[in-house]
Formats: C-alpha cells, structure tokens, sequence
C-alpha cells in the first residue's frame, strides 16, 4: 500500500519506519516548522532505528508537500499530539480523495471526531474511513534528526475502532501484517475512554508540581514521582473515566491492567505499579510544568471526559477538580477553551443509547 504518515515526532517515525520495512511506500509529512526531522530523512533516504525495531527502512519522500504526501495514498495516518489533529486536517482538506483511509494515531479523546469536523469530511457519501487507536503501539524516542530507537512495540492493549464502528474490520484487515495485535473496540468511544494518559500524567505532575519548578524536572517522573498518595488520585481518576465506560455499556480497562497487558508494567496497582514499572524506568520528569502533560492531557483529554461525563449524568467531581486546581496553576481556564467536547461535534444532547446507535 502508500502509507502517508503526518507526524515527524517519534510516533511518526516509528510508524513509517514500521510500514516501509512492512514493504509498504511512505511518504512522510510535516509542517515547515517542524523539519528537522524531515529534513535528515530526506537526505539519508530513510529512516536509522535500533532497540526492538532494527535497521534502515527506505522513505519515499519527507517533507512539507502535503498534496504530494496525499496523491494516491491508500492509508493516511495522523501521528502526533491532541492539538496536532486540527491543524493536520485542514491542511488534508483539499486533498482528500474517496477511497482513502484516516486513523487518528492515538485518539488523545475524540480525534476522529476532530478529524472530521476540521476536514469537513461527509462520513455517509464521501467515500473517506476515518478511525482512531486507543494510543500509539510504540514506545519510542528519536536519538537523533533520522534515527530513533523503539523500546517496545506494543503486542496487546491497543485498541481501534472506525467512526462509525461498521467499518472497524475494514481498517483492521488493512493493517493486519503491521499491526496483527490490535483488538477491535466496540465505538470511538471506547478508544478515547481507554486513553490513560489523562489518568496518569496530570495527576503525578500535579503532586510533584513543586519539585518540578525546584529542580527543572530533575527526578525520575514514575520511579520517585509516584507513590501511594499520588496513586490514590489517580485510582479517583480511573474510577471516573471507567464509570462513564459503564454508562455507555463499554468495559474499561482499569489503567495499571492495561499497563500490564501492553508489558509497561509488572504490577496492577496504582502506586507500586507505576513506581516499579520496567516499561518506565529512567524516565525523567519534564523540564516545566508547561508541558503536553497538562496542556494536552488536561486541556483535551479530562476537558473532553468531564463533557462526557456530565452530560451522561456521572459524578466525574474528581475530575473537574483536577481541572479546575490545573487552570489555578497554569493561569489558564481550560473549562472555557474546551478544545474538545461532545457539543463541538454535535453530539452533545445524546443519551447513552444515541450515541451508541449514532457511532455503530
């Protein structure tokens, strides 16, 4: 297949090192603004990856040409953060053509929806699939411009679903000899609700927020950032995120299971778990606390989970009062900007029962 990847982070690289040496033709895509990492692919060719994933892969271009990138491509994934999957529609707007697929790579809660709404895109007569994955299948750092290293790729625990769901299988078997361990999930709902970024991160740079300023986030984020208080934030979090799953009939992995079903982590608690976790060792706290943690984690995705939660008429107190201390911290109100809520994508009126009929 030709496999456009819109991303030049390491989930990007990844992604497009993982499908070229698939034997699949990528092309790679990335903002002006962002070229550095395009620019070394370009001039080697391909793509440097050593750990778990090894060797060179060939890449047919990378750059900034998004007509380019689009022009005959079969699959098109949009790797990057929550507040990547906007402006990467827009640019894809014009482009777009029957025929093609679109996976938001992860969700980050409600990509597809995003995707959609900001391309314009006519899921009943356009001919265009749009799906997303509970998060991205690789734990991976790029070494240097061109190179990365993959610490695991993922063999369970990650989850798609199209929007609407009767498509799912589609876009499955179309990624099968890639991705052979993705699970199907019952609607985009349970893809964004599997999300457990905005369970884990928030909170742990929240209870560290002073030793993070103090020291320029010199401590290990899970190693000395998490324990048994923190964990209890978080297991208040979860409780949550599950509780709004169980509203719409999905069933919500607990975050340490997920954890240890993806091989992060040994132990299927919230404190120990996240403090021992092999898959986390070594990683270092960010530099400050204006960082994707709150920003994207808070901003998009507990920001997107309160609108949900609310509207299905589940206590989600825990989490609007992580959002609201966050906003005090950041000097921001991240309930007014609401990048993300099921009223932006017009769903905002439906019961439990409609939505699961709307994304079927």
């Amino acid at each position: 297949m030709q496999i456009a990847i819109l991303g030049s982070g390491n989930g990007g690289c990844a992604m497009a090192f993982d499908f070229a040496q698939h034997g699949h033709t990528v092309r790679l895509f990335d903002f002006e603004q962002f070229t550095e990492n395009t620019t070394a692919i370009s001039k080697n060719g391909g793509i440097h990856s050593e750990g778990q994933l090894t060797g060179f892969a060939a890449v047919e271009y990378a750059g900034s040409d998004i007509a380019h990138v689009l022009e005959g491509a079969e699959m098109i994934f949009a790797v990057g953060p929550a507040y990547s999957t906007q402006p990467f529609a827009e640019a894809c707007k014009p482009h777009l053509r029957s025929g093609q697929t679109v996976v938001i790579c992860p969700s980050s809660c409600g990509g597809s929806f995003e995707f959609v709404k900001a391309a314009e895109i006519d899921l009943e007569n356009g001919g265009i699939i749009v799906a997303e994955t509970s998060t991205l299948p690789y734990a991976v750092r790029i070494t240097e411009p061109g190179k990365i290293r993959v610490f695991l790729k993922l063999q369970a625990g990650v989850f798609l679903a199209a929007y609407p769901a009767k498509n799912t299988l589609e876009v499955l078997n179309q990624i099968h000899d890639v991705y052979p361990c993705i699970a199907p999930a019952t609607n985009v709902l349970q893809t964004s609700l599997q999300n457990g970024n905005p369970v884990i991160h928030p909170a742990v740079t929240l209870l560290n927020a002073a030793l993070i300023e103090r020291t320029g986030g010199d401590f290990f984020f899970y190693e000395e950032g998490v324990t048994p208080a923190v964990g209890r934030l978080m297991a208040a979090i979860d409780k949550e995120r599950i509780a709004i799953g169980s509203k719409l009939g999905l069933q919500i992995i607990p975050d340490p299971e997920l954890g240890c079903q993806q091989g992060y982590m040994q132990v299927a608690n919230y404190d120990e778990g996240f403090s021992t976790a092999r898959g986390f060792a070594g990683i270092k706290a960010q530099q400050k606390l204006d960082n994707r943690y709150f920003q994207e984690d808070v901003g998009f995705g507990l920001v997107f989970l309160k609108s949900l939660g609310e509207q299905l008429d589940v206590d989600v107190s825990n989490i609007t009062a992580l959002i609201r201390i966050v906003s005090v911290l950041m000097e921001r109100d991240y309930l007014s900007e609401a990048p993300r809520t099921m009223s932006r994508y017009g769903l905002g009126e439906h019961s439990a029962e409609q939505l699961s009929q709307t994304l079927a």
